[in-house]
Order: structure tokens, then C-alpha cells, then sequence
């Protein structure tokens, strides 16, 4: 193999393949990027044996071939080399060694042979559809945060993805829980969509999406089947194991007869609730929320270091009550509100809350009240 191209060209696409392999693999031609030169572009490939991306990028092949190197040592040597470079990558001859040259800079890698990379062989896929960028980064925006992160619980380490009925319309519906909070959003479900099994996204695969999803106007390819889902963005295809589990009835934790709505400026709330949670410990994040007649007090006590207080105005005209929350989560789920006013529908001082965004319906959010 013997082929030059730019260098900004190179890493934008190491970039994207690169974070998918492991720092430490017991397996060795798991840390390195399978490179393909053929016709006018290089392919790369890289694998966990759970979750596979492959990107071509434009190149001028002088001799086709394919071989594998250390994905993170190759990518480190393309990320320092001078700007507007061109790289040439040449295999010696037993193919044992690669070449990566740029100016007066020369490296040589160990390879391993192509023919023992493994192919995450995809199966056929029971259906196909496109989705806009913006709507899928919309979904996991809305809902990534509250991914559990308790192996023990692995059906709750991804995202469910679903078709569902709402108003009317066949929505794409996401949801994540952790069990103490819950994130759901939709977006109009696009045609070919219509009976996909609902599936588990896991999280590492979440989090190699939403870098890759970086340009709003752009269509997104989705196949998906019980197992595997594959993903096209450009020349970009990320293909995927699902998480062989049940996602729980999410819809039983949704509360539906609470009846004393708090309205209050996202912005103001976020920040106070920012301020007071300086002096809670790491330990216990606990604030909490006395709300009255136009008025909600946030409270803070913590043994060790004091105590703070701020109050904010807010629009309610139901019985006083306070409720608890942990303020890591109350700054979560404001993150994700995009209008001005968040909404609050509370029950009791022991019942989940309802929070949803003034701006629109497309998602809603699920709070677990903690004990102050």
C-alpha cells in the first residue's frame, strides 16, 4: 500500500474512528485502525467487537492495499504534524512495518495483518429510514443525561428508542432513567419507521452519535433489526450491538394527577439553584424547595460547612409545600430546556415531579424527590 493525502483530511477522520478503540485491550489488533487504500480514497475502521466505525476519506493511491496500525499512537502522530502537511503511508514490502512520512518527519508503525481484524458483521436489518440530523441530536441531547451508569441494571445503560402514537401522529420517542430521574422526548417518526422494534441504544454508542451528528441540516441513515442498529452519516457508517434486554413500563412512573404547577424563569432558577448547592457536600446534594404564594425559597443546610438560602419568583397559586430535590439532577434537567420558563407539576413532598418546557411538548422530564 502506498498512498498520500491531507493531513486535515486524515485526522478529521481519525478523529471519528479513534474514540472507539480501548486504551487497554487484551487483544491486540483491537487497538489498531484497520486501513483499506483502494480507487481514490482510504477507508478506516475501527472496532470494540461491540460497536464499529468506518470513514473513507479522499486519497491518491498510488499502490491499493490494506493493513492495520495502533489507532491512538497513528492519530497522535497526525495530530502534530504541521498544518496543510501531506502524509504519505506506505507499507514496506513483508507488510510488516508501515510508513508515515510528512516533511522532514518519518515514523514507522507495526502493522498486523488485515485478515485478523474482526467484522462486526451486520445481518440484514428489518427496517430502514432517514431521520434529520437536528432531530436525532435533539433525542439524545434531551435524554443522555439521565443514562444509568449501574451495570448491574445494564437494560437502563442505553436509550430506548420506540415508534409510539402521540396526538395523533407516530412519533420516534427516546427515553433514559436512572431510577431517579427519567428523560423523554419525540420528534415526528419519518416514513419506513413504522413497526421498528423498540430498541436499547448503549451508551458508549449514545456517546459516539452525538459527536458525530455535528451538522444540523444533514440526513441521517437508520437501519435497525433485534440485535444491531447501523448508522450512516455522510461517509461516516457507525454500526452497533444492541443491549439484549426489557426496558422497564416507563410509563407507569410518569405522573399524570399532578395538579400544582410552579412556573419559573429556567435561567434564574438554574443559576440559584447553582449558587445554594456551593455549600452542600458531595455526599448529600440536597435542596430544598418552599414554595409559596409567588415565592419559592431554595434551602441548603450542610452540617459540616452552613447553610444558604435564595429566593426566586415564580408563578403559583396552589397550597404552600416543600419538597426536596438532589440539585445535580434539578441542573441536568434545566440544561435541557430550551424556553424561557420551566414548568414544575408537583404532587407531594414524596412524589415524583413532572418538569416539562414552556417552549414545547417534544419532551418532558421526571424527577425522584429526595428526603431534607
Amino acid at each position: 500500500m502506498r498512498i498520500t493525502l491531507e493531513r486535515s483530511n486524515l485526522l478529521k477522520s481519525l478523529n471519528h474512528v479513534h474514540r472507539v478503540v480501548e486504551r487497554r485491550n487484551t487483544i491486540p489488533i483491537l487497538s489498531n485502525v484497520l486501513l483499506r487504500a483502494n480507487g481514490t480514497s482510504l477507508e478506516m475502521k475501527a472496532t470494540d467487537l461491540d460497536l464499529e466505525i468506518t470513514e473513507a476519506t479522499p486519497a491518491n493511491v498510488e499502490q491499493a492495499g490494506a493493513t492495520t496500525v495502533p489507532a491512538h499512537l497513528l492519530y497522535d502522530i497526525v495530530r502534530k504534524l504541521s498544518d496543510g502537511a501531506e502524509v504519505l503511508l506506505a507499507t514496506n514490502p513483508d507488510g510488516s512495518t508501515m510508513t508515515v512520512a510528512s516533511g522532514r518527519s518519518k515514523f514507522s508503525l507495526q502493522c498486523l495483518p488485515e485478515a485478523d481484524f474482526p467484522d462486526l458483521t451486520a445481518g440484514s436489518f428489518s427496517h430502514s429510514f432517514s431521520l434529520k440530523a437536528q432531530d436525532l441530536k435533539m433525542l439524545i441531547d434531551r435524554t443522555q443525561f439521565a443514562i444509568s451508569t449501574e451495570e448491574t441494571r445494564y437494560y437502563l445503560n442505553g436509550i430506548f428508542l420506540h415508534t409510539i402514537e402521540a396526538g395523533g401522529e407516530l412519533k420516534i420517542r427516546a427515553v433514559a432513567t436512572d431510577g431517579h430521574r427519567l428523560a423523554r422526548a419525540d420528534v415526528i417518526a419519518p416514513s419506513g419507521s413504522e413497526g421498528m422494534p423498540g430498541i436499547i441504544i448503549p451508551r458508549k454508542t449514545v456517546g459516539e452519535l452525538q459527536k458525530l451528528v455535528d451538522q444540523p441540516d444533514a440526513m441521517v441513515g437508520m437501519e435497525v433489526s433485534d440485535a444491531k442498529i447501523r448508522i450512516t452519516i455522510g461517509s461516516i457508517v457507525l454500526t452497533s450491538k444492541l443491549i439484549d434486554g426489557t426496558f422497564p413500563d416507563y410509563q407507569r412512573v410518569i405522573p399524570a394527577n399532578n395538579d400544582r404547577e410552579m412556573r419559573v424563569d429556567c435561567s434564574t432558577f438554574a443559576q440559584a439553584v447553582d449558587r445554594v448547592s456551593t455549600i452542600s457536600s458531595e455526599r448529600g446534594r440536597a435542596v430544598k424547595l418552599a414554595i409559596n404564594d409567588g415565592q419559592l425559597t431554595l434551602t441548603v443546610n450542610n452540617p459540616d460547612s452552613g447553610s444558604a438560602t435564595e429566593e426566586v419568583a415564580v408563578s403559583y397559586d396552589s397550597d404552600p409545600m416543600e419538597i426536596g430535590f438532589n440539585a445535580r439532577y434539578l441542573l441536568d434537567i434545566t440544561a435541557q430546556l430550551s424556553g424561557t420558563d420551566a414548568i414544575f407539576m408537583l404532587a407531594d413532598a414524596g412524589s415524583p415531579t413532572l418538569i416539562r418546557d414552556l417552549a414545547g411538548d417534544d419532551a418532558l422530564y421526571v424527577l425522584m424527590p429526595m428526603r431534607v
